[in-house]
């Protein structure tokens, strides 16, 4: 998955805008802070008293998120590594 890619699919996923633009670095950064924000939200839901339905797709969006934060930090890696060659 392309870095630009990446970051528009997490800001449509989680209803994101960005005001001005930044580095991809720290666009990167800054969007893994916010699905961090994201899944401690979720959890603090699912501890919460909920139907099943609602349950499941919390679930489902927290699953979502967890891999969002996989491929961002892979994607950040990427950039890290190119910026030591």
């Amino acid at each position: 998955m392309g870095i630009k890619k990446f970051i528009e699919n997490v800001k449509e996923t989680l209803g994101l805008e960005s005001s001005k633009k930044e580095s991809k670095k720290k666009s990167i950064k800054s969007i893994l802070k916010k699905l961090n924000q994201k899944k401690d939200t979720v959890n603090e839901l699912l501890k919460t008293k909920v139907d099943k339905k609602t349950k499941k797709e919390l679930e489902e969006e927290l699953q979502i998120i967890h891999c969002q934060i996989k491929n961002g930090k892979k994607v950040l890696q990427k950039l890290e590594n190119k910026e030591k060659d």
